[in-house]
């Protein structure tokens, strides 16, 4: 139990400012986090994705085969895993601005290299290192937003973040597609995509490193009672958490719903990484169209993913539920998925399927990424979500090395969307055996915890 020193201090602290002076420091937080934090994801999302609308030309140029490319694009997550855990521990214990200014600057160089690779294996390595770079980023902000948002904006907070993957990835198209014609001093079009795409992360990381601040004690722009305030609001949330029985972040590994969680994510994101790299690929075939037309179809497949995001956030944090927003978006997209697959239709009617499923596509992130911060302490959080990403992105290695195989050895696009909607079920049905408390009671315990 928190001594009752603890208490009172913490509750003096929540008492300075009145509900208007609250909801005026939430939005100047937001406005404060969100926009560089966005950004970030941003150039993150669409570096990583940018490989497979460079494959409509690259493949073709360095003769790499589905199997070869879809090894390559897959490999970028088993470098994605060396720095899960350490460094969504290293944002706990260390400063995410540093953390996350290194990341910026050594991918933005790495992803811009990936524009002189000639060979299969070179092409590897340079995926592989890209998920070097890049690894811990994501646990990273998902333990950030712990140190600036309370648990009942957090899922508002992952919407914003992971609205910037629909965003990139909606814009990244049609830009792939105008650079994919482009000659400039003697470079092909693909070569020009990964370096224009992939340098302006450097300078993002140089700005990170100035801009961005580690907790509110440390913000100039926060009131000396803001700064207190938020202090004292994430500290009894805390409190609440080890007064119900404090969770050591190897005990965290141990639990059944860290694992749970784990799995699911792991169904999830052997179709959903799959269907981002393979999507462009997947439409051009199954229209007959240009590589520039089969790139605008995919970007207007992720323009609808954005009310998805908007709407799954707020309605999460409006009603406090986590599980189920997040059930119904994988599930969503699944039935959405195997209905393109319906034999006979015309591909009109096939893009209006996945139109559909754009807009629910990325709307389960944002509740699924609360799921671990609601009951665990800080640092048995931290591990945990970088635990959970761990399966996360090995379900980017093998989905996409497994989809590149098969598709290398006949199985058509029809067989290919059902494959992948049958992720996204398995998925939905795991994350519905989680079991978590009530966001409510943990907001009791920590009003408990300040005022009793």
């Amino acid at each position: 139990m928190v001594r009752p020193l603890c208490r009172t201090v913490i509750s003096s602290l929540l008492a300075m400012l009145t509900d208007v002076e609250q909801r005026a420091l939430r939005r100047k937080v937001a406005l404060r986090i969100m926009p560089l934090i966005i950004l970030m994801y941003f150039a993150a999302y669409l570096d990583r994705a940018n490989v497979g609308f460079a494959k409509l030309r690259m493949a073709a140029d360095l003769g790499f085969s589905d199997a070869v490319y879809g090894f390559g694009i897959g490999i970028f997550f088993l470098g994605y895993l060396t720095l899960e855990i350490p460094g969504a521990l290293l944002v706990e214990r260390w400063s995410a601005r540093k953390w996350f200014a290194r990341i910026l600057i050594t991918w933005g160089f790495i992803s811009a290299a990936t524009a002189f690779v000639t060979t299969p294996n070179e092409f590897c390595f340079a995926r592989f290192l890209l998920g070097v770079a890049e690894a811990g980023f994501f646990p990273g902000v998902v333990v950030y937003f712990t140190h600036w948002f309370p648990s009942q904006e957090r899922a508002r907070a992952m919407s914003g973040l992971v609205l910037a993957i629909p965003i990139s990835l909606a814009i990244g198209a049609p830009l792939s597609a105008q650079l994919l014609d482009v000659g400039w001093y003697g470079l092909r079009g693909w070569q020009w995509l990964f370096i224009v795409e992939g340098l302006p992360a450097v300078a993002l990381g140089i700005v990170t490193l100035f801009a961005l601040t580690d907790r509110p004690r440390h913000a100039a722009w926060l009131t000396p009672a803001e700064r207190d305030h938020l202090e004292g609001a994430l500290a009894a949330e805390n409190a609440a958490k080890e007064a119900t029985g404090k969770v050591r972040w190897v005990d965290a590994l141990r639990m059944s719903n860290v694992w749970l969680l784990a799995l699911g994510i792991f169904a999830t994101n052997m179709g959903g990484y799959a269907l981002s790299f393979w999507l462009p690929t997947t439409v051009k075939s199954i229209s007959g169209g240009s590589d520039k037309a089969a790139l605008l179809y995919s970007g207007l497949f992720y323009l609808c993913g954005l009310a998805g995001v908007i709407y799954n956030g707020y309605s999460s944090d409006r009603s406090g539920d986590r599980k189920w927003h997040c059930v119904a978006g994988q599930a969503a997209t699944g039935v959405l998925l195997a209905a393109s697959t319906i034999p006979g239709q015309p591909f009109a009617l096939v893009m209006l399927w996945l139109l559909l499923t754009g807009l629910v596509a990325h709307s389960w992130p944002p509740p699924f990424w609360a799921l671990p911060t609601l009951s665990l302490t800080a640092s048995a959080a931290a591990a945990s979500i970088g635990f959970i990403n761990i399966f996360a992105n090995l379900a980017g290695y093998l989905g996409n090395h497994i989809f590149g195989f098969l598709r290398s050895r006949g199985m058509t696009d029809g067989m290919g969307l059902l494959l992948l909607a049958g992720c996204y079920l398995l998925g939905a049905l795991i994350v519905s055996r989680v079991r978590v408390p009530a966001e409510a009671a943990v907001r009791r315990a920590a009003t408990t915890t300040t005022t009793g």
